[in-house]
């Protein structure tokens, strides 16, 4: 006990400090999320999520490029088809334009991770994330479309598929249809607790996926439930096959990331989501925050509550930031 005890021991300097520091950040924990968009020349820039854009296929290369300078390995693609229809044809399409972003990626940059999501709720003019009956999300049906997006995606070159739906089964679904199909290396990167969240509002901006009538409460989880319906949904992923598991939203979910780092053995991904990327941006351009320092403590505060992997929308500038210190 104090004065015998004094902690401040440990911080006089800088090399002290670095001694007892346990949560270290690096650029491999960093995942870049990309959205790829159908037509040419195009670079739309997402106004609820400055530094964010939409591209098309003859733009994507230099964002890429850009991220692997500064030293990002791994990619989540999400697209943006030119058309839609009831049952997300765009999603599982061979001539896609997340699978022919695969492809263009995996020639020129054959050793990035890459990974697509794979839902269908950018590809439906409704906006859901699956199979409409009488404007009821039906689960069983929207899995034979989900395996078949992620067979299509795994054909073009992904690494990972990460299925993002919330309808019960699905990563046992996809994880059959890739073994039948000869995709038994392809991992699978679920999204296992995902919350019906309000934090989703700029990426729905971004993919042109907000719901045409209605939410997601029905398949994706409320932000109330017990930490146990959390945990009993990543199990149920986990004994279904996947490979990874993602916590979304993040920053008001660290519990959870902290609880199933604690649970499982699979690698555990943080989903620092549009919303909380958009409300540091906001409120560095008043000049309220130090942008670099808040999202640094951010992408910390991840790493100390049990995430092993990171996505997010800082991840290039995060990258950088790694760089200079």
């Amino acid at each position: 006990m104090f004065p015998q005890t004094r902690m401040r021991r440990y911080r006089n300097s800088e090399n002290l400090r670095s001694m007892v520091r346990e949560s270290r950040l690096h650029v491999e924990q960093l995942i870049y999320p990309l959205f790829v968009i159908e037509g040419e020349q195009i670079k739309n820039p997402i106004d609820s999520m400055p530094g964010v854009y939409q591209f098309s296929l003859d733009n994507v290369l230099a964002e890429v490029e850009r991220a692997v300078q500064a030293g990002i390995k791994s990619l989540l693609l999400f697209g943006i088809p030119a058309a839609k229809d009831a049952v997300g044809t765009g999603a599982y399409a061979e001539d896609g334009i997340v699978q022919k972003a695969l492809r263009l990626i995996r020639e020129n940059y054959p050793d990035l991770v890459l990974i697509a999501d794979c839902c269908l709720c950018e590809y439906t003019d409704h906006g859901h994330c699956g199979v409409l009956v009488d404007d009821y999300v039906e689960n069983d049906p929207t899995l034979n479309l989900l395996a078949k997006t992620a067979v299509s995606q795994a054909r073009a070159g992904a690494d990972i598929i990460a299925p993002s739906d919330m309808m019960d089964g699905r990563v046992g679904a996809i994880r059959r249809a890739l073994d039948e199909n000869g995709f038994k290396n392809v991992a699978v990167m679920s999204y296992a607790a995902k919350y019906a969240s309000s934090f989703y509002g700029p990426f729905r901006d971004a993919a042109g996926s907000a719901p045409q009538f209605g939410d997601r409460k029905t398949y994706q989880m409320d932000p109330a439930c017990s930490v146990r319906q959390a945990m009993a949904e990543t199990e149920l992923d986990v004994m279904e096959g996947a490979d990874y598991i993602i916590v979304k939203p993040a920053l008001a979910y660290m519990d959870i990331i902290t609880k199933t780092r604690a649970s499982f053995y699979q690698p555990v991904v943080a989903y620092n989501v549009s919303g909380e990327y958009s409300m540091v941006k906001a409120a560095a351009m008043q000049g309220w925050i130090d942008e670099k320092k808040i999202v640094m403590e951010i992408m910390t505060g991840f790493i100390r509550s049990g995430s092993d992997l990171i996505i997010t929308y800082h991840a290039v500038d995060v990258a950088n930031w790694l760089k200079e210190q």
